[in-house]
């Protein structure tokens, strides 16, 4: 009873030092008294704003979470759109690279190509190693017209439809072409093993010389399947001495059959015999 007495003492106490700081004020002679009052319960105000403060930041942070969750969201996804066209712009260069190589290729060749894109890789007709491209009759495709990339000799075409075409590969187990030694223009024949980076080469004259590091181009007589002069290879490895006839060089690809894009079909060879000197000679299949 003596502590509710009290508190209402108190309480009834600061009602009336409240309500003469009001009318002092109206007065405008309250300035003095105020100052006092400030002095008297300033220390009770700091204590309240302490203990008030954290607990009002608390609440205004949980109602800016949302606006933080949207700027996240909204920052990802410019990330994801500047990663998306940085590979596109990667993707773009790749295949203007890809053209420019094709169109010096089909230049020094003297070849007429017609560019086509790769739009299947399998098997196809007996062959393990084929693709398709977007090309076919109505472009002027036929059988066996020879499609390269501006690396070299990709394979030559097997089957044609009205708008797409199948190509054996060079790598193709099945395929053989006829090559050339740029260094002693000695010839050959030139196997695909099924291995996207060996080919076997085994030349008409057992003696001939060969040594790693020797790059053969195609050699193609009139009438036949393949075009004169297109990349082939380079010597990698000899098994054998000269005059075995066993005697069998390993071949890497310049093209890489497992990154086919962008391809050109040879639909007029050159008019001319093409000199080897002319042809590029492109760096193999894996190497730095």
């Amino acid at each position: 009873m003596r502590d509710s007495r009290r508190t209402r003492t108190v309480l009834a106490l600061l009602l009336l030092a409240s309500l003469t700081l009001v009318v002092l004020s109206l007065r405008g002679a309250g300035s003095g008294a105020r100052s006092s009052a400030s002095g008297l319960f300033g220390p009770v105000e700091n204590a309240a704003n302490a203990v008030v403060r954290p607990v009002s930041d608390f609440l205004s942070s949980i109602g800016s979470i949302g606006s933080k969750d949207q700027q996240i969201a909204e920052l990802t996804s410019r990330n994801d759109a500047l990663t998306a066209q940085l590979r596109t712009t990667q993707y773009e260069h790749n295949r203007a690279q890809e053209l420019n190589d094709l169109l010096a290729l089909a230049g020094a060749g003297k070849y007429k190509i017609l560019p086509a894109q790769v739009i299947a890789v399998g098997p196809g007709q007996g062959f393990a190693w084929t693709i398709t491209i977007d090309a076919g009759s109505m472009d002027g495709i036929a059988i066996d017209q020879n499609v390269v990339n501006g690396q070299g000799l990709v394979g030559r075409v097997i089957h044609v439809s009205a708008t797409t075409a199948t190509v054996a590969l060079l790598v193709d187990a099945t395929a053989t072409v006829g090559a050339r030694v740029a260094s002693s223009m000695e010839v050959g024949f030139l196997n695909g093993t099924g291995d996207p980076a060996s080919l076997q080469l085994q030349l008409l004259d057992p003696f001939a010389p060969l040594k790693v590091g020797d790059r053969l181009v195609s050699f193609g007589v009139r009438g036949g399947a393949y075009v004169p002069g297109i990349p082939l290879g380079t010597v990698v490895d000899l098994q054998g001495s000269p005059g075995q006839l066993s005697r069998i060089a390993t071949v890497r690809p310049f093209v890489d059959a497992t990154s086919l894009d962008l391809v050109g079909v040879i639909v007029e060879p050159p008019r001319t015999a093409v000199r080897v000197a002319a042809v590029p000679t492109p760096t193999p299949t894996g190497t730095p």
